[in-house]
């Protein structure tokens, strides 16, 4: 037999996002030596002198059987077929955004196998799926125009303080009466503060007092955004790249509690922010990047919508509550494995609320790497029955998958890998939720 060589080309090797490789079934990046993503493949040719030509499927089929390509980290491996499949799915994507009328059914099917990387394709989906836009592309310069003009508004009125805001408020007012005058007789007119308008007011109405009560969360939200992702330079405080994107993060966080009283902040609520945040400020347009805080707000706050309720302790005990969905993920455990729902509950008495809580508030953004993250709220907000229906799933199979493990451990065992959950492949984390019965839709917190 004759052998050839094979230059992986740049655009298979693109395709996969970093550290996904190891997400691909079958491989596990510690087991596997894959080589320099870069090096030249092997290949065999028919024997003979290449009489007949090969249809691209054997083509296709015979690349399968030879040879797996290193994606670019080393991480893991993907095949010649899974390249192509990726390709297609980017050109499908493409061609979907580009209708004149989003088919959102088709889209919520792609985002469920995972978006690509780049273009800002994630983007855009994921601004159709929570809602932010809607599926008619002749509205979105509307929406994205009106809903970034609120914002700055919103801005201007709450996060300024009381002197800048009734400064501009006057200046806005002085240009009205100077452009209504005919005549100017050269008076100047002296600014008169009431008594609630003074700094040192405790009047509950005084602007001051109102701005003075939130400081104290805003130097929770600073602690908090010091400890968000801190490995990444996207969010490193060591640039000043980095230090922009945590003030406009501080500026939805702060925004969002003050205009929600009976919730506030609560803490890991920037760990739910930052992927939105990242991948709004990361799309290559540069319009689009450039309001990435705006956008990012009204997204993270339809986002909580769905499950608002369990940020409020008033409500705990509540059929919205954060328990009540607790004690949904142990129903749903029970319907799919009585065994091992009974080992956990019975037993060992590790409940829910010991390693659940934290998953289902914070959307799972503290069990995974980044990229993974990503990958799983692909699916979370594609699901036509919401995130928490997806959520719960998920949430499900990851103890489904480490059944062997907690069915050996104890207490203090089975609590403290549910707490620090091991690595596991995510696609197949994803295909045991959607195979999971029965239907979880009523276990939706909005209507």
């Amino acid at each position: 037999m004759l052998k050839g060589k094979l230059k992986l080309p740049d655009k298979a090797r693109r395709v996969f996002p970093d550290r996904l490789g190891s997400l691909v079934a079958g491989f596990d990046d510690k087991d596997e030596d894959i080589g320099d993503s870069g090096k030249e493949l092997e290949i065999l040719e028919p024997n003979g002198s290449g009489s007949g030509r090969e249809t691209e499927d054997d083509y296709v089929e015979k690349m399968e059987e030879v040879r797996q390509i290193p994606d670019r980290d080393g991480a893991g491996i993907v095949s010649v077929k899974e390249v192509i499949a990726a390709d297609e799915k980017r050109s499908d994507l493409e061609y979907q955004l580009s209708q004149k009328e989003i088919n959102l059914e088709r889209l919520q099917r792609i985002a469920d196998s995972g978006l690509p990387d780049g273009g800002g394709l994630r983007a855009t989906t994921w601004k159709l799926l929570l809602g932010f836009l809607s599926p008619s592309r002749d509205l979105w310069e509307k929406e994205l125009t009106e809903s970034r003009q609120k914002y700055s508004k919103l801005k201007e009125e709450f996060l300024s303080s009381p002197s800048e805001f009734r400064r501009d408020k006057e200046e806005t007012l002085n240009s009205k009466e100077q452009n209504s005058d005919t005549e100017f007789d050269g008076s100047l007119r002296r600014h008169e503060i009431s008594q609630e308008d003074h700094p040192l007011s405790l009047g509950k109405a005084s602007l001051w007092h109102q701005y003075f009560q939130h400081t104290e969360m805003a130097e929770q939200i600073d602690r908090d955004l010091q400890r968000t992702h801190p490995d990444m330079k996207f969010f490193s405080e060591d640039t000043s790249f980095g230090r922009k994107n945590k003030e406009a993060m501080r500026n939805i966080l702060l925004l969002f509690s003050k205009l929600n009283p009976a919730i506030r902040y609560v803490q890991g609520m920037n760990e739910v922010l930052a992927p939105i945040y990242y991948i709004f400020s990361t799309d290559p347009a540069e319009q689009n990047a450039a309001n990435a805080e705006a956008d990012s707000f009204s997204c993270f706050v339809r986002l909580l919508s769905d499950s608002v309720d369990h940020f409020c302790q008033q409500l705990d005990n509540s059929s919205v509550g954060i328990l009540s969905t607790l004690s949904h993920l142990a129903e749903l455990l029970k319907a799919n494995d009585e065994e091992l729902w009974r080992h956990l509950e019975v037993t060992n008495k590790v409940k829910p609320q010991f390693y659940a809580f934290r998953w289902i508030t914070l959307l799972l953004t503290q069990e995974f790497n980044f990229q993974s993250i990503l990958r799983i709220w692909d699916s979370l907000l594609s699901n036509p029955f919401g995130v928490q229906d997806m959520l719960l799933r998920f949430c499900c199979s990851m103890l489904l998958c480490i059944k062997s493990r907690l069915l050996s451990g104890d207490f203090a065992a089975n609590l403290k890998l549910l707490q620090h959950y091991p690595n596991i492949n995510i696609e197949h984390l994803l295909q045991e939720a959607r195979d999971l019965s029965p239907d979880t839709s009523s276990y939706r917190l909005s209507p």
